[in-house]
């Protein structure tokens, strides 16, 4: 970043310190700059093809010859372009233009004014407009309110935009500035204040607003916080993290839409470890010891008595319903629990997988005496499973692959699908299985012939 910083600094006085003799200024008419034709009839004629060769995303509206510099060999021109955000550029002879964007060019300096390649044209009156297609680009809905350049590097642009409503983003695009090229949009609250890349147009107080609305929204969807703190924890793609602490010492992390600003849901600080390290705010110790003795209430209460050791939240879109891997202290038994407002289901780990669930505190070999079990149901009491496997499923029904620990051909087990520790209901040799799933696979089980 401190490299960005000095080429940043160092672009930026090119802009501003060009010779003011070389600079034609252009005459004020009725409180506008009044092109002359002159200089517009030369931009036209010599600009397009310096913009094209500089890589710049930019088909040429309007342009105009600022000036030019003998002595350095180099020419100056300002160009509007139909994809909204102008130039400003410096040619020389057998070496690649320099390009700024209005944006940076026309950035007053310590002193307050304007260097000479500041843009004037009619098409380059509102730069910050140019922003916009970019900000979209990024994936954020953002009715732009301010805009400011933070400077450009030798791959990449950045830009700050502030939002009407207190949101903050930094576009950090390709150099020269191309829509075509790749776009990130972050949020203002992703850089520390002070910093090479940072936001100035909007304060983190400002910025953090938008939790106040986001809770306003939770209250309406049934999680109350009177809030007693709050912060920014990450950005992905797709969502924002904040945390807030209540005045009843709850604290929860709530998930905002990044494309549309608009609340996506509270998760309770005891369930928000994935996200960027958790609650910091709340103590979420706490919270896990409680949210884990919840959990073993509901799954003795669905018939699976466990004393929850640790426990692990499964991504679900039914906002009604829970889905937890749970593992249970003193055993090696493990199971994902799906818990409604009405009760809950409970799959071992063994027929989790038939349902679409994979354990990862459990691990596999403790669930072969449950399949061992299975089969001396079936009169199979010769066959201690040694491995297992899932071969494939029904809409009503889900089978499972055994190997026996004597090396002979083991079998396959059926069980019913969305059933709480179903027993097991169908029982097949390897060669029946053989049009399920592509059949056994297990080394003892191939078919041989």
């Amino acid at each position: 970043m401190k490299r960005f910083a000095i080429g940043l600094t160092a672009a930026l006085a090119v802009a501003i310190l060009v010779p003011a003799a070389v600079i034609s200024a252009p005459k004020e008419e009725k409180g506008k700059p009044a092109i002359d034709a002159k200089a517009r009839e030369a931009g036209m004629k010599e600009a397009p093809a310096i913009i094209q060769a500089s890589g710049a995303g930019c088909t040429v509206s309007d342009a105009r010859f600022i000036g030019e510099d003998k002595k350095a060999g180099a020419k100056y021109y300002e160009v509007a372009c139909n994809e909204g955000m102008g130039f400003a550029m410096i040619a020389k002879k057998d070496v690649a233009p320099q390009v700024y964007t209005c944006l940076e060019s026309s950035q007053p300096g310590p002193d307050g004014k304007v260097g000479g390649l500041a843009c004037v044209l009619p098409g380059n009156a509102n730069p910050g407009a140019g922003l916009a297609p970019y900000v979209k680009k990024g994936g954020v809905t953002c009715d732009i309110e301010n805009t400011r350049a933070i400077g450009s590097g030798a791959k990449n642009s950045y830009f700050e935009v502030a939002c009407k409503g207190g949101a903050g983003y930094v576009v950090q695009t390709v150099s020269p500035l191309n829509i075509s090229g790749e776009v990130t949009v972050n949020s203002c609250l992703l850089y520390e204040e002070g910093g090479n890349v940072s936001c100035k147009l909007t304060n983190r107080q400002t910025q953090l607003a938008i939790v106040d609305t986001l809770n306003g929204a939770a209250k309406a969807a049934g999680t109350a916080c009177d809030i007693k703190d709050k912060r920014y924890i990450l950005s992905t793609k797709v969502d924002n993290y904040y945390e807030v602490a209540c005045q009843d010492g709850k604290g929860y992390v709530f998930q905002q839409t990044a494309a549309t600003g608009a609340f996506a849901r509270a998760i309770p600080c005891a369930q928000a470890g994935f996200v960027g390290g958790g609650c910091t705010l709340t103590d979420a110790v706490a919270a896990l010891t409680e949210q884990a003795g919840f959990y073993g209430k509901l799954s003795a209460k669905a018939g699976f008595p466990c004393d929850v050791e640790k426990y692990g939240m499964l991504p679900t879109n039914d906002p009604k319903k829970e889905i937890v891997e749970l593992k249970c202290k003193g055993s090696d038994a493990g199971a994902i629990a799906v818990f409604t407002a009405t009760g809950g289901t409970i799959y071992d780990c063994v027929t989790a997988e038939l349902n679409g669930f994979r354990c990862s505190f459990t691990k596999k070999d403790p669930q072969y005496a449950r399949l061992t079990k299975d089969l001396v149901g079936f009169n199979k009491a010769s066959c201690q499973v040694s491995d297992a496997r899932i071969i494939g499923a029904t809409d009503t029904e889900g089978f499972v692959e055994v190997a026996c620990s004597d090396g002979l051909p083991g079998w396959v087990l059926g069980y019913p699908i969305g059933v709480s520790k179903p027993a097991a209901k169908e029982f097949l040799s390897c060669a029946q299985a053989k049009g399920i799933g592509g059949g056994c696979k297990l080394p003892t089980n191939k078919v041989k012939g």
